[in-house]
């Protein structure tokens, strides 16, 4: 899984959760659509299902497909990092998800592997999907928010990018944005001017 994603607002309280004696309880016999993922552990509940846990994972370095510079100085940045992730799934009675909340924490670092430059980031965010037809995670609207900060020592923030961002997964739609978004302005609006500080730091020129 790769580092910073189009993210958003308050900076998200990040907690982990064993997925131990709390989730002790009714085994599972239902068939959960779609199928929980391999790190979580379920349980029944009166009114359905939760599936719950965490896991720590590694990544990169990865190619982010973000180009800074131009003509025979531009260059990819990359992307390496540690993820940690603690994520919930709700499934109704009929074993359909209906929601689920993923917190994920990076602290990584954005590369320039020509020059060697690297700036490093935190990035704190909580994803909440809305599934409107039960069992099909395309039909969610997905809303995130959180954090990430890229912060040169001795020099401070390059740059921040928080506040709140909705999105209508089935067709991709950016249904609403708020905060200093520069990876939207980059991304949605073509603005490479949003992370000129940041390409600078990194050696562009």
């Amino acid at each position: 899984m790769s580092g910073p994603v189009i993210v958003a607002a308050s900076l998200a309280t990040f907690t982990f959760v064993s997925a131990g004696p709390a989730l002790a309880g009714q085994p599972v016999t239902q068939t959960l659509t779609p199928p929980a993922l391999s790190f979580e552990t379920c349980k029944a509940v009166g009114n359905g299902f939760i599936c719950d846990g965490a896991r720590t994972e590694t990544y990169g370095p990865v190619d982010t497909g973000i180009t800074c510079g131009s003509g025979a100085g531009a260059f990819d940045i990359f992307d390496q990092g540690i993820h940690n992730q603690h994520a919930i799934r709700f499934y109704n009675t009929d074993g359909n998800i209906t929601r689920r909340v993923i917190y994920d924490q990076y602290f990584g670092q954005w590369s320039n592997p020509l020059a060697g430059a690297a700036v490093p980031y935190m990035q704190h965010n909580t994803t909440t999907d809305v599934v409107a037809v039960p069992g099909d995670l395309t039909s969610a609207i997905e809303t995130t928010t959180g954090e990430t900060n890229f912060t040169v020592p001795h020099m401070g923030a390059v740059l921040l990018n928080a506040g709140k961002v909705v999105f209508n997964i089935f067709d991709g739609t950016l249904e609403f944005s708020a905060g200093p978004q520069a990876f939207v302005d980059y991304f949605y609006n073509g603005n490479t001017d949003a992370l000129a500080e940041l390409c600078t730091a990194l050696g562009a020129s």
